[in-house]
């Protein structure tokens, strides 16, 4: 194992984290106040509880998925698409670094800023509404488990891309609506009965209400099939990152 040049990749997207602070972790907390300000107030005035738990720390779980979701996509995404806008990827692949230690170092990057930004949310929600965590060692697990999953995924999005509209358009159009009609501020047990059999085809709906779950024991859907969920996830990208390497789609052309 290449740790010098796993490190190597680590330092250099991290250093990039921290120069653009204020975007990376002071604008999410500003969105998330203002996600309590607007849900928690307004819809919170007409919905006192859900499942008897206050509104505003029902949505808590679900802010911090959006974020985690949102920050590990982009955070991979962008590390892995700018080296090939500028030609660098070249002298990664040139490296004596495996297929696996790139994608630990630029993967592993990404999920560790999207944790640290994840529990800078669950902090700042202590400053709105009281929050108990029910499993904590499950409330990281699954926190972990969708950061590096979701990094996964943004990597190969990274890949892919071939433009910066194209990079912005899978998470725009496709992932944040999925969270926001995931369960992330509603319980599906609100909807009609023909509503809650269509968000069981949303996967987004197994990570909030998992993550749920380990905060205030109560769940949308089985814990375990959230589990095996995110796994398999998990699973599939790790095979299309492999068969990207193998082939060199748009890595090497």
């Amino acid at each position: 194992m290449n740790w010098a040049g796993i490190k190597a990749i680590w330092t250099f997207e991290m250093a990039r984290f921290f120069r653009s602070i204020v975007q990376s972790m002071v604008s999410p907390v500003l969105s998330t106040s203002l996600y309590f300000v607007v849900f928690g107030a307004a819809i919170g005035s007409r919905i006192q509880e859900v499942d008897g738990i206050s509104y505003g720390a029902f949505i808590v779980p679900g802010l911090i998925m959006l974020t985690v979701l949102q920050q590990s996509i982009q955070n991979a995404g962008f590390g892995i698409y700018f080296p090939k806008f500028i030609g660098t990827i070249y002298e990664v692949l040139s490296a004596p670094l495996s297929a696996f230690e790139i994608v630990l170092g630029y993967v592993g990057a990404a999920a560790f800023k999207a944790l640290i930004i994840g529990l800078i949310i669950l902090a700042t929600s202590f400053f709105f509404v009281d929050i108990t965590i029910a499993h904590p060692v499950w409330m990281v697990s699954f926190l972990v488990l969708t950061a590096v999953s979701f990094a996964l995924f943004g990597f190969i999005l990274g890949i892919w891309a071939r433009t910066f509209e194209q990079l912005n358009l899978v998470p725009l159009l496709v992932v944040t609506p999925l969270v926001f009609l995931g369960g992330s501020f509603y319980s599906i047990s609100m909807l009609p009965e023909f509503w809650q059999k269509v968000s069981l085809f949303n996967p987004v709906l197994y990570l909030v209400s998992g993550f749920r779950w380990s905060f205030y024991g109560m769940a949308d859907v089985p814990v375990a099939i959230s589990l095996i969920a995110i796994c398999g996830f998990t699973l599939a990208a790790l095979g299309v990152i492999w068969w990207i390497f193998r082939t060199g789609y748009r890595l090497k052309s």
